[in-house]
């Protein structure tokens, strides 16, 4: 299979990987997450952690994620490109956000003195209850029945990439440009006017598919055709809905149709003088509803 595009699509496990998972490429991750990230947490340096992590007891179940890094002053980061929606996805970002936790006790007397917990996720879809707003960030924290936040070193953060909506001359700030690139990436031909720092520069050098070599290539075809194929089935699966939709709503609509026309043959029977056992030969309707219809109409 011969690739058409110019640069890889970074919701792919590999053009993930490609663009944030390595030493090579670190300092984009970093600037990334310093778009997201509340200031009083911005990175200068991180360390990439073993993204397999194990339960305590062989019966616990494993958590993978993405990308699990360090800050030097402790604070944990788990990434994760998200390409589907997946039941208990809020469940599931919880459980993993359980391993940072855990992984920082320490042995022998310990005042339980935690370091930050950030759960990032870059989502290919909208979560169903913000499909009507338009904020594209999402921030989470624990909170009491006062709004007040409780503790605020576990954070979820979540973007939801289908609700960015920018074109390329409304790009303003670094976040911005950041949801532009990655949204859009996989079908630009070259690299936008508006992308000219130095950390773009990098990236399209980095997620350029004729710099891959051989193997690289081969890996992004089977991580392209498994993201083509996820997302097939997916889009599959929303137009039967919609179909399936669009049908129950026509048939609704005949009922409701049919419904109003007995509710007015109900009543002009009525007005006409015609008593209810007649107008219930009529409509097939009882007696008790044809008395209701009259006394409501």
């Amino acid at each position: 299979m011969a690739l058409q595009d110019k640069y890889i699509n970074p919701f792919t496990d590999f053009g993930f990987k490609k663009l944030f998972g390595s030493e090579l490429n670190k300092d984009l991750l970093i600037d990334f997450l310093n778009q997201v990230l509340p200031e009083k947490h911005h990175v200068k340096e991180l360390s990439y952690t073993a993204n397999e992590q194990l339960g305590a007891t062989e019966i616990d179940r494993k958590a993978i994620f993405d990308l699990y890094c360090t800050s030097p002053s402790g604070e944990r980061f788990i990434v994760e490109m998200q390409k589907a929606k997946q039941n208990y996805f809020k469940d599931r970002s919880v459980y993993y956000a359980s391993f940072p936790i855990q992984d920082q006790a320490k042995k022998g007397i310990w005042d339980f003195e935690l370091a930050a917990v950030y759960t990032i996720g870059i989502l290919d879809f909208v979560f169903d209850e913000d499909r009507n707003d338009g904020e594209v960030r999402h921030e989470v924290k624990l909170r009491d029945q006062h709004c007040r936040v409780f503790y605020d070193k576990l954070t979820f953060i979540y973007l939801e990439m289908p609700k960015f909506k920018k074109a390329e001359d409304e790009l303003v700030t670094n976040f911005d440009k950041w949801m532009y690139v990655l949204k859009h990436l996989p079908d630009l031909q070259g690299r936008p006017v508006s992308l000219q720092e130095r950390i773009f520069q990098k990236l399209f050098e980095a997620a350029e598919i004729a710099r891959f070599d051989h193997q690289e290539k081969a890996r992004y075809e089977e991580s392209l055709k498994y993201y083509r194929d996820l997302k097939n089935v997916i889009d599959t699966s929303f137009e039967e809905g919609r179909e399936e939709g669009i049908e129950k709503g026509r048939e609704e609509g005949i009922e409701k149709g049919r419904e109003e026309e007995k509710v007015k043959t109900v009543l002009n029977s009525h007005k006409a003088g015609l008593d209810v056992q007649t107008i219930s030969l009529i409509t097939g309707l009882s007696i008790a509803e044809i008395e209701r219809i009259i006394e409501g109409g």
